[in-house]
This record gives structure tokens, C-alpha cells and sequence, in this order.
């Protein structure tokens, strides 16, 4: 059994809720006090010529907290470029960008690994998806492609970022087709760890496909602790000072959610313009 620390965060590329400062150094020592084990990023500046304090931000969240960084790389500028980065703590197998920009407006990226937590091989999808509903509903059918296609049933999956789903329409996409459950759906409400462990195989076996009626898909049935269906929204996450919208999602399968998350307040409303998840999963 491995209980891990998982985080989302959309860090804004190293700059504050406002983007009249650089946040990359307060926020380096906020996700340290966290301990995460798998880090899922979005926003991430992985070349700055104009401001080398924000150059390789990957590679510096990576050093700062032991832990091994790779890169997606999606929107490139003459003197800029950014996309997803996951950090981890376990040795990365495994990883591959995929280009799922929808116009040309807006370049996004899948950034698929495969990480070994003690001898299991869990991917690991981070996420960033278009402004647009048009556009994220075909981001997603090339998510549930590529997962079919490369993700054996049985092997746990993570998938965590800014799906910009504010509405929760693309949800049950991720239940029906994948099994994929939100964490904050599934999280305990009443902290019985025993009751949690039980529960540990009726939730990796009991998702069943279940299409929701039109007039439900804002609010999606999960399955809870004790493998009854509750309807349960994502958090709010944006802005950060004033969080109001549901923009940031984890999705998890093959794992027990124990707790589940977001930051609001100090010091996470400075350090970006989204609050950040975490959650703590078991994997059997």
C-alpha cells in the first residue's frame, strides 16, 4: 500500500494573482511546505530571455523539491514559451507531449508519464485545456482516445490541470467512457480511514457507465465513500482572491481518495491567479 500527495497547479508562469510581480520564489517555497509526491503544473514557463529569474521553471520547482521534472512544451514566442510540466518523486518511466491545440489561437498540449510507485506503473496526464466548449470537447475526445489507446484497464490513472470547464459539461465523459472519478467526489466526509480501505475495491470495481440526464450534467453523480452515487461540484478556483469559477480538476481511477482539498487564502491568493488542489490517494 503507497499513500501518495498529489497537487494541480496552474502557477500563472511564475507570476502573481495580478501579474504585477514575479512569484516564482514564494511560490517555490509554498510547494515545498506542501511535500508533494506527483505535482501536476500548468503555465509553465520552460524558456525566459526577457527575465532569467522565470527561465526553466520546471527544472527549478524541480531542484528546489528533490523531485524529477519533465516538460511539455505547447505555446512557443520569439523569446517565451510554456506549457505542463509534472514533478515527481518516483522514477518517470515513461512521457510524451501531444499536441491537441484546436485553432491557432491557443497551442495546448497533452503531457502523458508513466511513473513506478513501488512496482506500479501509474500514468500521469497533465492538462490545460481551451477557452473555448467547442474546442475542449474535442481536447478531451483525443484524451479518451489516447487513454484507450495506450492505458491498459487495469493500471491506475491520474489526471489533474486547468480544464477550463467551468459549467462541469465534460465530466461525464470521464466517468461513462473511462471510469474516471473527481476526487472531491470520492473524498471521505467524515475522515472513517477504515471505512475507506474497505471500500478500496467496490470503487475500483463498481463503476459502471451512467449517463445523467440533460438537465444534470452541471452536477455530476460520483461515487462516495460507501459506494453510493452523490452529486458533488468541483471547488472553486479562480480567480484566487475572489475564487469563484470551477476551472482546476483531479481525476483519479485505481486509487482510494483519503482527502481532498483547495487552497484559498494567504499565501496562495499572491502567488497566482488559481488556487491549487491536493489530495491524498491510496494505492493498494
Amino acid at each position: 500500500m503507497s499513500i501518495i500527495r498529489v497537487v494541480s497547479y496552474n502557477i500563472h508562469k511564475g507570476r502573481s494573482a495580478t501579474g504585477s510581480r514575479e512569484s516564482l520564489a514564494d511560490l517555490r517555497l509554498g510547494l515545498y511546505n506542501l511535500r508533494p509526491d506527483l505535482l501536476f503544473l500548468q503555465e509553465v514557463q520552460g524558456r525566459n530571455q526577457r527575465h532569467i529569474r522565470l527561465d526553466a521553471q520546471h527544472e527549478s520547482l524541480g531542484a528546489a523539491l528533490c523531485m524529477e521534472a519533465v516538460y511539455g512544451c505547447n505555446a512557443v514566442h520569439k523569446r517565451t514559451d510554456h506549457g505542463n510540466a509534472l514533478l515527481s518523486r518516483f522514477d518517470v518511466l515513461y512521457h510524451e507531449n501531444q499536441d491537441i491545440s484546436d485553432h491557432i489561437m491557443e497551442q495546448r498540449g497533452l503531457l502523458h508519464a508513466v511513473v513506478d510507485i513501488g512496482g506500479t506503473p501509474v500514468h500521469c496526464i497533465v492538462v490545460h485545456l481551451g477557452l473555448f466548449a467547442g474546442g475542449r470537447s474535442r481536447q478531451v475526445a483525443a484524451l479518451l482516445e489516447r487513454i484507450k489507446r495506450l492505458v491498459p484497464d487495469n493500471e491506475p490513472v491520474l489526471i489533474a490541470g486547468d480544464f477550463n470547464d467551468w459549467n462541469n459539461r465534460l465530466a461525464p465523459l470521464f466517468v461513462k467512457q473511462l471510469g474516471l472519478y473527481e476526487v472531491f467526489a470520492v473524498a471521505p466526509q467524515n475522515n472513517d480511514i477504515g471505512k475507506l480501505r474497505a471500500s478500496v475495491a467496490r470503487l475500483r470495481n463498481s463503476l459502471s457507465p451512467f449517463e445523467p440526464p440533460a438537465h444534470l450534467l452541471h452536477r455530476v453523480p460520483e461515487l462516495g465513500i460507501n459506494g453510493a452515487a452523490r452529486l458533488t461540484l468541483p471547488p472553486r478556483t479562480f480567480p484566487s482572491v475572489f475564487p469563484w469559477l470551477r476551472l482546476d480538476r483531479i481525476y483519479q481511477r485505481g486509487f482510494a481518495v483519503r482527502s481532498a482539498r483547495v487552497l484559498h487564502g494567504a499565501p496562495w491568493k499572491q502567488l497566482s491567479d488559481h488556487a491549487p488542489l491536493i489530495t491524498e490517494l491510496e494505492l493498494p
